[in-house]
């Protein structure tokens, strides 16, 4: 056992040794030795910059494991979205329901008298405002 042993360590002694002379190697390169110069010169920056990392990371891990600011949040953006989504409910459900006249009185045609009295009603004119207000924003953008 104990050659099995002694034979296992001789080449994981050559494999240090010859990881150091590789090391000692770079470290004779002039290039290596002027990255390690400026490496040194920059380590008060550097080591800012990593506190400054670290607290970054601290803080963004705090926000994502903290179930009661998720649950906040959730709850925020599902305030602001359920006003938007009932209105586009509202707006969905008006347009079935005018396809749904539309189609049942298909039979009847607007004349010109029809058309006439169509413009007195409020929401046409509304309607026609928006429009032409729409057109002249185009209008004015495309020149």
């Amino acid at each position: 056992m104990s050659q099995t042993t002694s034979v296992q360590e001789v080449p994981t002694t050559l494999a240090a040794q010859s990881k150091s002379l590789d090391v000692l190697d770079q470290l004779l390169k002039p290039e290596v030795q002027q990255s390690l110069t400026v490496l040194v010169d920059n380590l008060p920056k550097l080591a800012e910059m990593v506190t400054l990392l670290t607290k970054a990371y601290d803080f963004a891990q705090s926000v994502a494991t903290d179930k009661v600011l998720i649950n906040d949040f959730a709850q925020g953006i599902g305030e602001f979205v359920k006003p938007v989504q009932e209105k586009a409910k509202d707006i969905t459900s008006a347009a079935i329901e005018a396809s749904e006249r539309s189609q049942a009185d298909a039979g009847a045609t607007i004349g010109l008298f029809g058309m006439l009295k169509m413009l007195k009603d409020p929401e046409v004119q509304k309607t026609l405002r928006f429009a032409q207000a729409f057109l002249n924003v185009l209008a004015e953008r495309k020149n």
